[in-house]
């Protein structure tokens, strides 16, 4: 299989945060050390973060995360301030520039807005910049709110056309039952065509911190297979895998290009 070289990786609440809601530091760094390797290598990188509301809750000492939208605003605003921070300083170790781009349904779904984004996407990459994405929860509400970022990811691998997306979660994939609940549940390792069969596999959100579960996976890689992009899903524990996944490798679910 030829390497990708333009990859879009997203990686959930889950997987950036302790259960207290600080931020994973060691996973964080070692994720950011291989995407950094990837793009001294050649391959253009794009990172979908989620984190933002999870990380400002926490920090503004509430109990647990809010459900009023002022709310979510709030805590979005404080925790993104946070995500970009440590972001910054750690790709800036490796000698890398990042640029936040905040997104909203309406900036996808608006043709000048989106060819304005598309743009914006173009140059940032061709000046060797890695976009650091997330949706703009501080702004968002019902009538432009994407809702989770496997939707969100699936778009920006759209806008950008990209080889490849890789969601990478606190599962290692697709499997043919709920793992959480049989012992013998079995990973498929390639999906071929997404079927019915496929998609009701899907299911809700395993994590108290995360928006997305299986079924927004499943939707996502509907999204972008039939714009001839590859998805992987791949647990988001050791970031090394990323290695494999773009080496054509054996590693988590591979969503077959349309």
């Amino acid at each position: 299989m030829e390497k990708p070289s333009r990859v879009v990786v997203k990686i959930g609440s889950s997987s950036l945060t302790y259960e207290n809601g600080k931020l994973n530091l060691r996973r964080m760094d070692r994720l950011v050390r291989v995407l950094s390797d990837l793009q001294n290598s050649g391959v253009q990188v794009v990172l979908v973060s989620s984190g933002a509301i999870s990380v400002g809750f926490r920090k503004l000492g509430l109990p647990e995360k809010p459900h009023d939208i002022p709310g979510k605003q709030a805590s979005a605003a404080v925790g993104q301030c946070e995500l970009m921070y440590t972001y910054d300083k750690l790709f800036s170790e490796y000698g890398h520039a990042v640029a936040q781009v905040l997104l909203t349904r309406d900036v996808v779904e608006n043709a000048e807005m989106n060819e304005n984004a598309v743009n914006t996407f173009d140059t940032l990459l061709g000046l060797g910049a890695i976009p650091i994405v997330n949706e703009n929860d501080t702004v968002s509400i019902d009538e432009i709110k994407i809702g989770d970022n496997d939707t969100l990811s699936a778009m920006v691998a759209t806008m950008v056309r990209a080889d490849l997306l890789v969601l990478m979660s606190d599962i290692d994939g697709l499997y043919d039952s709920d793992p959480h609940t049989n012992p013998g549940a079995r990973l498929i390792e390639r999906v071929e065509r997404i079927t019915d069969e496929i998609m009701a596999l899907g299911g809700g959100s395993a994590s108290a911190v995360g928006t997305g579960g299986m079924l927004t996976k499943l939707t996502a890689a509907k999204t972008v297979t039939a714009q001839g992009i590859d998805m992987v899903i791949v647990s988001a524990e050791n970031p090394d895998i990323l290695y494999d996944v773009l080496d054509g490798k054996p590693a988590g679910t591979r969503f077959a290009a349309q």
